[in-house]
C-alpha cells in the first residue's frame, strides 16, 4: 500500500482546483500535503484537509494558518513539539513521538471535501494506519477525521460515536481520541476552548505515562 503520492490526481475536482490555485499563487505548495513528524509515532493526529493559506501554502500540516496556532502551542506544552509556533516547512520545528496527517491530502474548495473525495483519499490514511504499532494513540480532529479513521481501519461507524474528549479502545489495541477541530471558527465561537483542547492532550499524556 502507498502511504502518500505527491502526484496524486485521482479526485478531478481537487486536482483542477489546485491547478487554479497554483496559477493564482505560484509560490504556494499547491499539491497533496505529506504527513509531518516521526515515522513511528506514539501519537498520530488526523486533521481534515490542508487550509488554503496554511498547509496548502507551506507544504506542512497546520503550518502557517490559524488552525495551527492552538495545535502547535499545545503540542509544545505537552512535549510533542520543539517549538510552540509553526511558521514554515523550513523553520526548524521538529515533532517528538508525534506525527500529523490529514484525512484528505489536498486543499478542497471552501474547506469542504466531498464524501467521494474523502473515500478516495482514505487509501492513503489506511496505509498510514497499517504501519503504526498496536499501542499508538490516534487523535481525530473533527467528525470527518473520526469517520475517516474508522473507515481506514474497517470498523463500523455506529460502534464508535464522535464526541469531544471521547476515548475509543480499538480492536487492534490502538486507542482513538476525538476532539473538536482547532479551526478558527471553533475557537472563536468557543465551541473549542484552549482548556478543552488541553484536556484531551492531558488524557492522552496519561495513557503514555
Amino acid at each position: 500500500m502507498t502511504t502518500f503520492d505527491i502526484h496524486c490526481r485521482q479526485c478531478p475536482r481537487l486536482a483542477s482546483f489546485l491547478d487554479t490555485v497554483k496559477i493564482k499563487e505560484p509560490t504556494y505548495f499547491a499539491k497533496p500535503v505529506p504527513a509531518f513528524g516521526v515515522e513511528n509515532p506514539k501519537l498520530l493526529i488526523v486533521g481534515l484537509a490542508p487550509g488554503m493559506h496554511g498547509a496548502n501554502r507551506t507544504g506542512r500540516p497546520f503550518t502557517g494558518d490559524y488552525a495551527g496556532v492552538l495545535l502547535y502551542e499545545t503540542l509544545h506544552q505537552f512535549g510533542y513539539a520543539s517549538a510552540p509556533v509553526s511558521v514554515s516547512a523550513d523553520d526548524g520545528l521538529v515533532l517528538k513521538d508525534c506525527r500529523i496527517t490529514n484525512a484528505v491530502k489536498c486543499l478542497p474548495p471552501d474547506n469542504k471535501p466531498t464524501g467521494e473525495e474523502v473515500n478516495i483519499c482514505n487509501q492513503y490514511l489506511a496505509a498510514e494506519l497499517a504501519g503504526l504499532s498496536p499501542n499508538t494513540i490516534i487523535l481525530a480532529l473533527g467528525n470527518v477525521a473520526h469517520l475517516a479513521v474508522l473507515k481506514a481501519l474497517g470498523l463500523k461507524v455506529g460502534a464508535y460515536k464522535f464526541g469531544h474528549a471521547a476515548r475509543h479502545a480499538l480492536p487492534n489495541g490502538q486507542v482513538l481520541y476525538d476532539s473538536y477541530h482547532c479551526s478558527r471558527y471553533n475557537t472563536q465561537t468557543k465551541r473549542l476552548t484552549e482548556a478543552m483542547f488541553h484536556q484531551v492532550f492531558a488524557l492522552i499524556h496519561s495513557e503514555h505515562s
